[in-house]
């Protein structure tokens, strides 16, 4: 029994580690990256605590090297997705009254074990599977993965700490429930981080949960379902499955008992999902919460009063860093005709100087792209925009999968800001630009809000103040993290919730205590203390 309102303990962002040479951290990641991906692994699916194998499997395999084989991980059938629905929900009871300083404690430990003793594990697993450089692999797997876990149960204490007001009448007291049943966490395999919060941060708050990983992130997703076993996660609270998408979310939507969606992934499965739960809305016991993080379509806009290298150090680091495949990359940019001719070159030099190839050379700023059809569909895009007289290839637009699934980083210039490039999401290492000229700066602003259907992240570059508040105002409904003379990436937990609107998800800001008020059904208690015996009212009296 809990007797005391306890602090936890202060939150911080965790520092990212610079790997530079010589560094500790550079040899130990190193150490364990060479050691894992000579081993080949089986991760079985986690279910009621236990680790569950199936008949069938597939193999996984790095981006950059496909031809190597370092795990299989095992597909779940029907009876394994009933089972984790069946396991979450005999969990539930024990779980969600469990006092809350001992949940707590829970993700608190997991934040500091990724921190010290599975740091490099989980960092070396998302450069293996994921290939990310080992500085997007700190900032996602490590640090942003342990931001959300410590912010996370700050934010659960500062909600359970929000009462109502109370008098001598009537003590008011709100109690922030877990929703009534199990929810699903449906994760994208570009952040492992995303992976691991979009199950805990709805667990932190006593919900038990379904937890269906991307298929290309199940190897660090491994290394996530250790952290919470040895952080002492009771068993059944998350439960994991693996394999086909579609029969384990019709499996999971068919339940009555199913009570929310946690997702990041594309626009069209969250529409699908929508409308499946709307299909099924009169068998839910209670109306699902939906929560989604989508697609987007990201911009720079460079004003004429923005620094050249400013703006090009903007592009570089936004649309190719982890080779584009983030929601959040920069991939339509809208330069002012008088400085893009310095911006293109320094884009050009930038570009240059960008060594691709394998995350074990740490000296590689882009490394492969997650799968071949990922692959096929970008290098489509590249083909078609060398087909078309109207698009120049102003750097880049090679690619190769012979070994790994390589693009370079492309730059491509439109006369057309309709062309197909600047308005649908690619999720490549491909930028495209469109130069419009300084007299129609306006006519620019309303192109940028209207030519796509996604408002996740955009950014203005511009030493004028009167144009960064005009663009601010008019682009209010363009990007839900909106970024001025900066890059439209990086939100960091605590500091930036991130989320976007329109077809870019329901903004509900992971990183942020909004998102977690999601998961949450509150219920007020009245206690009257001295209660009414007569039921008239002064004003009955006769005069």
């Amino acid at each position: 029994m809990s007797t005391g309102f306890f602090k936890v303990p202060t939150p911080i962002n965790e520092p990212v580690k610079s790997y530079s040479p010589g560094s500790s951290e550079r040899k130990e990641v190193l150490d364990t990256y060479k050691k894992m991906i000579k081993k080949t692994i089986e991760i079985p699916m986690y279910i009621n605590g236990k680790d569950v194998k199936s008949d069938e499997t597939n193999s996984i395999s790095p981006p950059h090297d496909h031809k190597n084989i370092v795990g299989k991980y095992y597909l779940a059938n029907e009876s394994h997705v009933d089972q984790a629905i069946s396991t979450a929900l005999e969990a539930k009871e024990s779980w969600e009254n469990m006092s809350w300083e001992n949940r707590a404690a829970i993700f608190l430990k997991a934040a500091e074990l990724i921190a010290g003793p599975y740091r490099s594990k989980i960092n070396a697993a998302t450069m293996i599977a994921q290939s990310k450089t080992v500085h997007q692999a700190e900032i996602d797997a490590a640090c942003e993965f342990i931001d959300f876990l410590r912010f996370n149960v700050q934010y659960v204490t500062d909600i359970y700490k929000n009462q109502p007001d109370s008098d001598s009448d009537a003590w008011n007291r709100v109690e922030y429930r877990p929703l009534e049943g199990f929810v699903y966490a449906v994760t994208p395999f570009n952040f492992t981080a995303i992976a691991g919060n979009l199950a805990a941060s709805m667990a932190m708050l006593g919900n038990v949960v379904v937890w269906k990983p991307s298929d290309s992130q199940v190897y660090s997703a491994k290394i996530i379902i250790d952290v919470f076993k040895e952080a002492g996660l009771p068993d059944g609270v998350i439960n994991a499955v693996y394999g086909d998408p579609e029969m384990i979310s019709n499996k999971v939507l068919e339940s009555s008992a199913f009570a929310g969606l946690h997702f990041t992934g594309s626009t069209t499965v969250f529409n699908s999902f929508w409308k499946k739960i709307g299909s099924n809305i009169s068998n839910y016991k209670t109306y699902p919460k939906i929560v989604g993080e989508t697609g987007g379509k990201d911009f720079i806009l460079a004003h004429k009063s923005a620094d050249p290298k400013e703006v090009s150090t903007a592009i570089t680091r936004g649309a190719y860093e982890f080779q584009g495949q983030k929601c959040s990359a920069a991939s339509r940019g809208y330069i002012s005709k008088s400085i893009w001719n310095e911006v293109k070159e320094n884009v050009i030099e930038d570009l240059k100087s960008i060594s691709m190839g394998s995350p074990e050379d740490l000296s590689n700023f882009v490394t492969a792209v997650i799968h071949e059809s990922s692959f096929d569909k970008i290098a489509r895009y590249i083909d078609d925009a060398k087909a078309d007289s109207k698009v120049k290839v102003v750097a880049g637009g090679s690619y190769d999968k012979s070994k790994g699934y390589f693009v370079e980083p492309t730059l491509l210039l439109v006369e057309d800001p309709n062309y197909v490039s600047m308005r649908e999401e690619i999720f490549g290492p491909v930028m495209t630009v469109y130069v419009y000229d300084d007299k129609d700066f306006d006519k620019t602003l309303n192109l940028i809000d209207t030519s796509t259907k996604y408002a996740l992240t955009g950014a203005v570059l511009a030493k004028d103040r009167n144009v960064i508040e005009k663009v601010t105002k008019a682009l209010r409904n363009s990007a839900g993290n909106f970024y001025v003379n900066d890059k439209p990436t990086g939100a960091v937990v605590g500091r930036q919730p991130f989320g976007g609107a329109r077809s870019s998800g329901t903004n509900d800001k992971a990183g942020s205590m909004l998102n977690l008020l999601r998961w949450v059904s509150p219920r007020l208690i009245k206690e009257t203390f001295v209660t009414p015996k007569d039921y008239r009212y002064p004003f009955l009296a006769k005069d």
